[in-house]
């Protein structure tokens, strides 16, 4: 018997890429709940995993990251710094007025 939901999610099937969205109480399919990766979204029906046993947050060199949402945004990269423009010089008639 599969998990149950507690929250509705929007989910992309992972097959078809078809948007859909799932009820509270719905037991999805484990393809489908493979791509919920909200732990809030689930029913506490099983105890959650203590520190040592939960799943690493960076995925392994040789996972592809989850399609759709379901990955944290990357962070922005730094922009680079740059030097100030160089100082024009004035010409003799605008110095004069």
């Amino acid at each position: 018997m599969g998990r149950r939901l507690a929250t509705a999610v929007h989910v992309q099937h992972p097959t078809s890429r078809e948007w859909i969205v799932l009820e509270p109480g719905d037991e999805p399919d484990d393809d489908l709940a493979a791509e919920i990766t909200n732990p809030d979204a689930w029913e506490n029906d099983e105890p959650s995993p203590g520190p040592e046993e939960s799943e690493p947050d960076e995925p392994k060199k040789d996972e592809q990251k989850p399609f759709g949402f379901t990955a944290p945004p990357e962070p922005e990269p730094e922009p680079e710094p740059t030097a100030p423009a160089p100082r024009r010089r004035r010409k003799a008639a605008d110095a004069d007025e």
